[in-house]
């Protein structure tokens, strides 16, 4: 193709790039505006590496390869603004959001914490009570993942080493799926949530105190000491994210319920991301640490001492300096 007929086919859209860093590289670009970016830029870049294969001249070569220079330090700019933004959030925004929806988080933690404690206590102390929560063919499988004598524990009771990757994936989507269920049942007016809370501390704790009871109590809480930092608080805080868009349900105030839905759900979601993060963190833990019989129970129970005093250190006092990274 001739030099001037790819000029004359592309120059609209060269103008139009350069136009659109102008207005980025001055802050002043409109977010629409900005939706084709990295696509517009791979374009450039094609057609620089097209002209140069070409050999056309200099005069055509030379702006292309400025645009490719100016467009790549935007891309990589708003890149880099990206993980400020998602360290922002770690650090310093969600354990604040947790803070501010304080009263939410009470409940769930109540409801979830109180029931799985309260039903452990009984079923301990009456041991056929378990059967009145969990099915007498569910606490034979508790029974042989949690067995002493077994090589590797928890969920884990039947695999080799090799398979750790394969059931931190499996983790990953079971407890996302516990948590999305526990959070997006909080559409029903709050009381899906407040269910879902109920029955999982129920069943946790059920099972829990059956172990505890006949014998197993040791395996069982080495396990899940380390991970349950992280996966039990998960859960509890997709029952806060859950609570909250029933109660802009139930008493909306002055708005809308449409409008006090939207708002509570803002909330809402950025809670869920930090529950994602937190059970994939307990997730990597439960596979990779959790199953492990080579360290002393000892051992376990210190480390998972610690992490349950991370997140709540994380959860009480991240973020509060008021100043976020850059």
């Amino acid at each position: 193709m001739k030099q001037s007929l790819f000029e004359s086919r592309h120059q609209p859209d060269w103008q139009r790039f350069a136009e659109l860093l102008d207005a980025l590289e001055h802050g002043k670009a409109e977010s629409k505006a900005c939706e084709a970016f990295a696509s517009d830029y791979r374009r450039i870049c094609q057609q620089f590496a097209l002209a140069q294969e070409r050999g056309y001249s200099s005069h055509l070569v030379d702006p292309l390869q400025h645009l490719a220079m100016r467009g790549h330090q935007q891309l990589y700019r708003h890149r880099s603004q990206l993980g400020a933004h998602l360290l922002s959030f770690v650090l310093a925004d969600f354990p604040r959001l947790v803070r501010t929806q304080w009263r939410f988080v009470l409940v769930a933690s109540l409801l979830f914490f109180g029931s799985l404690i309260g039903i452990g206590l009984l079923v301990y102390v009456f041991p056929d009570l378990v059967y009145s929560v969990v099915s007498p063919a569910q606490v034979t499988e508790m029974e042989s993942m949690y067995d002493p004598a077994a090589r590797r524990i928890g969920e884990a009771a039947t695999r080799g080493s090799s398979e750790d990757w394969m059931m931190f994936g499996y983790y990953i989507m079971h407890n996302i799926g516990i948590a999305f269920q526990t959070f997006a049942t909080g559409l029903l007016f709050g009381l899906g949530s407040l269910f879902f809370l109920f029955f999982n501390g129920l069943m946790i704790g059920a099972v829990a105190g059956h172990l505890s009871g006949v014998g197993y109590g040791q395996t069982f809480w080495s396990f899940v000491i380390g991970h349950g930092a992280f996966e039990l608080s998960a859960i509890a805080l997709a029952g806060a994210a859950g609570l909250k868009l029933g109660w802009a349900l139930l008493a909306p105030g002055p708005l809308p319920r449409s409008e006090a839905l939207r708002l509570a759900a803002k909330v809402s979601v950025q809670l869920m991301c930090g529950v994602m993060l937190f059970l994939l963190i307990a997730a990597f833990i439960e596979a990779y640490w959790s199953s492990m019989t080579t360290f002393q129970p000892l051992t376990k129970y210190l480390v998972g001492a610690c992490l349950w005093g991370l997140v709540g250190a994380y959860l009480i006092f991240a973020g509060r300096s008021g100043h976020a990274p850059d």
